[in-house]
C-alpha cells in the first residue's frame, strides 16, 4: 500500500480568537496571508526520497502583487480583549486550513498538493497547508496541466520557475482561474472516484471475505436446520416418550447354577459325602437355550398368562401386545423381556424377567426356574436309563446261563449215580496197589527159587499170591477198559461232567462280570445326576427398573447423529463422484 508522507505540524496557540481579521475567502485575506508568509521564515520541507530539493524563492510573487486590490475602508473594531492576540495572518491561515479540512479532500489529492507545493518551492507544514499556500498563489494543485506549467517561457527569453511571477506583460492571470473547484453536496462531501490499485485490491478482498462469510453463515444456518430436523427433533420425540409415555417396567433378577454329583453310588460307603463339581458348559448352555425358546414361552403362557399380562391396556402402545397376537409376536416380546446370560468362568446363569407388575415379574421368574430344574433333571435321564437297562439285561442273561449250566451238571450227576471220574481214579488206584503187591510177591518168589532147597509150603504160598494178584489185576484192567471204551463209559461220563463243570465255571465268571458292569452303570448313573441350585432367589422390586430415561435419550441422540453423519458422508461422496 502507498503510505501517506508525514510532516511536522506547527500549531499556534492563542487564548481568545480575534474578530478583526479579514473575512475568510476575501482577496484581502489572501494578500495579507501571502505577504505574511513571505516575510516570516518557514521551516525547510522534509526531503522526499528520489526527489531533488526545490530551490527556495524569496521574490514576492508578481501575481500576488497584481491581484492585490485597492484598500477598503476599515471596519470599526470591537473593544480589545486582554491577553495575547493573534495576528490576522495567523487567524486567516488557520481559518483557511479548517475550511480546506471540511472540504473532504482525499489522501491522494492532499499528496498531490504537497508535491505541487514542493515543485513550486514552497515549504508547507502539512498537506492542508500546501493546499492553502497554492491557492494563495493562485495555483490549482489538482489540475493535471499544472505539471506542464512548472516551467513557462519568460518574456525576456530565459525560463523562470512556476513559483515566480507570471509574465508581467500580460498584466492579468491566465484565461482560466487557477482555484480548486469543489462540488457542493447537501451537507456531505463526496470522496474522489479515483482509487489506487492497492485500495481496489483491498476492496475486492473485502468483498470476497464478506461473500465467504455470508456463504458460511448460510451454510451454517442450513446445517443447524438439518440437525434440528434430523437429529434434535427425533431425539426430543424419543425423550418425550421415555419421560412421559413409556410404562414403568419392573425387572426381577435371579442367579442359579447346575452341579453334578461326584459320589460313587450305592457301592461306595462314602458316596453321599463326596464333594460335587460344576456341570459342564454344555448343560448350562442347553438350559439357557431352553429358557429362551418358544417352548418355554408357551408353557409360561399356559401356566402364568404371559400374553394376557402384556396385552393389558395400561401398557403403552409401543410395549403392548395385541390381544389377538400370534405366537411369533408374543415370542418377540418374550425375548425382549426375558434376558438370560451364562458366565462360563463362574458357571452361573443370570436371568432377568421384566414385567409391568413387580409381583408378576417375580412369579414369572419362579416358573422359569422350575422349568429349568425339570429340564436339568431330564438332561441325562435318557443316558442313565439306557446304561442301567443294558447292564441289567447283561446281568440277567449271565445269571440264566449259570443257572442252566448248574442244572445240567446236577442232572448228569443224578443220572450217573456215581462220579465217573472218581470211580476211574479209584480203579486206577487199585490197579496201582495190586501191581505193587504183585511186584513184591514176584520178588519174594524169585528169592525162594534162588534157594537150592526152598521151603515148599512157603514157595507154594508165594506162587498162589502171585497168581491171585495177576487175576485181580486182570479184572481191574478189564473194568478199566470197559470204563474208558464206549459211548456210555465212565471216561465219557467223566468228560461230560468236566464239560458241564467248565460251563458252570464260565457262567460264574460271566455272572460276576455282569454284576460288576451293573454296579459301574449304577455308579455312573449316580454321577450323571444334575442338580439346579438357586444362588439368588427372585425378589419383587420396589421401584421401576425401566425405562432408563436419561440413558435412553442420550442413546437415541447418538443413534440419530450417527445416522445423519453416515447419510451426509454418503451424499457428499456421491456428489463429488457425480461432479468430478
Amino acid at each position: 500500500m502507498t503510505t501517506k508522507p508525514k510532516a511536522r505540524k506547527f500549531r499556534i496557540k492563542r487564548n481568545t480568537p480575534t474578530t478583526s481579521a479579514p473575512a475568510e475567502g476575501t482577496a484581502e485575506a489572501a494578500a495579507a496571508a501571502a505577504q505574511a508568509e513571505d516575510k516570516q521564515p518557514r521551516p525547510s520541507p522534509r526531503p522526499v526520497p528520489g526527489a531533488t530539493k526545490p530551490a527556495q524563492t524569496t521574490a514576492k510573487p508578481e501575481a500576488a502583487r497584481a491581484a492585490k486590490p485597492a484598500p477598503q475602508p476599515a471596519k470599526p473594531q470591537q473593544t480589545a480583549r486582554s491577553g495575547d492576540v493573534a495576528s490576522a495572518t495567523q487567524v486567516a491561515g488557520e481559518t483557511d486550513i479548517d475550511a480546506i479540512r471540511r472540504e473532504g479532500l482525499t489522501g491522494r489529492q492532499l499528496r498531490m498538493a504537497r508535491r505541487v507545493a514542493q515543485k513550486h518551492g514552497l515549504a508547507p507544514t502539512s498537506d492542508f497547508d500546501a493546499v492553502s499556500l497554492l491557492r494563495a498563489k493562485g495555483i490549482d494543485p489538482f489540475q493535471r496541466s499544472n505539471m506542464l506549467e512548472l516551467v513557462v517561457p519568460d518574456a525576456d527569453g530565459p525560463q523562470t520557475g512556476a513559483g515566480n511571477a507570471l509574465p508581467a506583460a500580460t498584466g492579468q492571470q491566465m484565461g482560466r482561474i487557477q482555484l480548486p473547484q469543489t462540488l457542493p453536496t447537501q451537507g456531505a462531501n463526496l470522496p474522489s472516484t479515483d482509487i489506487s490499485p492497492a485500495e481496489r485490491r483491498q476492496r475486492e478482498i473485502s468483498d470476497i471475505q464478506r461473500d465467504i462469510t455470508r456463504r458460511r453463515r448460510r451454510k451454517l444456518g442450513l446445517l443447524m436446520v438439518r440437525l434440528a430436523f434430523f437429529v434434535m427433533l427425533p431425539t426430543f420425540a424419543a425423550g418425550y416418550y421415555f419421560y412421559k409415555v413409556a410404562t414403568p417396567m419392573y425387572a426381577t433378577t435371579s442367579q442359579f447354577l447346575i452341579i453334578q454329583s461326584e459320589g460313587g453310588g450305592g457301592t461306595s460307603p462314602f458316596g453321599g459325602i463326596l464333594p460335587t463339581q460344576f456341570a459342564n458348559s454344555a448343560d448350562s448352555i442347553a438350559t439357557q437355550a431352553y429358557l429362551q425358546s418358544k417352548d418355554a414361552m408357551l408353557r409360561l403362557n399356559e401356566d402364568a398368562g404371559f400374553k394376557t399380562h402384556f396385552s393389558d391396556a395400561e401398557i403403552d402402545p409401543i410395549q403392548r401386545l395385541a390381544p389377538e397376537a400370534t405366537n411369533e409376536e408374543a415370542y418377540k416380546v418374550y425375548k425382549k423381556n426375558v434376558k438370560i446370560g451364562y458366565d462360563p468362568t463362574e458357571g452361573v446363569i443370570r436371568m432377568e424377567v421384566i414385567a409391568a407388575d413387580p409381583v408378576v415379574s417375580a412369579s414369572f421368574s419362579d416358573s422359569l426356574i422350575e422349568y429349568a430344574e425339570q429340564r436339568v433333571n431330564d438332561l441325562s435321564k435318557q443316558k442313565r436309563e439306557d446304561g442301567m437297562r443294558d447292564a441289567l439285561e447283561g446281568f440277567e442273561i449271565a445269571q440264566q446261563k449259570r443257572r442252566d449250566a448248574q442244572e445240567a451238571l446236577i442232572k448228569m450227576q443224578i443220572e450217573n449215580g456215581v462220579d465217573p471220574e472218581a470211580e476211574i481214579i479209584a480203579i486206577r488206584t487199585q490197579i496201582s496197589t495190586y501191581e505193587g503187591l504183585l511186584i513184591e510177591k514176584e520178588l519174594e518168589l524169585a528169592a525162594l527159587l534162588d534157594n537150592a532147597r526152598p521151603n515148599r509150603a512157603r514157595l507154594d504160598g508165594v506162587q498162589g499170591d502171585v497168581r491171585r494178584l495177576n487175576d485181580q489185576l486182570e479184572k481191574l484192567r478189564e473194568k478199566m477198559s470197559s470204563a474208558t471204551d464206549g459211548d456210555n463209559s465212565l471216561a465219557q461220563q467223566a468228560v461230560t461232567m468236566q464239560l458241564a463243570q467248565a460251563d458252570l465255571a464260565a457262567a460264574d465268571m460271566v455272572l460276576q462280570s455282569a454284576q460288576t458292569a451293573m454296579d459301574q452303570a449304577r455308579t455312573e448313573a449316580s454321577r450323571q445326576v444334575r442338580y439346579l441350585t438357586v444362588a439368588v432367589q427372585p425378589v419383587a422390586p420396589d421401584e421401576a427398573t425401566y425405562p432408563r430415561k436419561f440413558e435412553n435419550t442420550v442413546l437415541a441422540f447418538l443413534i440419530f447423529a450417527g445416522i445423519y453423519l453416515m447419510l451426509s458422508l454418503t451424499a457428499s461422496i456421491l456428489r463429488e463422484q457425480v461432479t468430478s
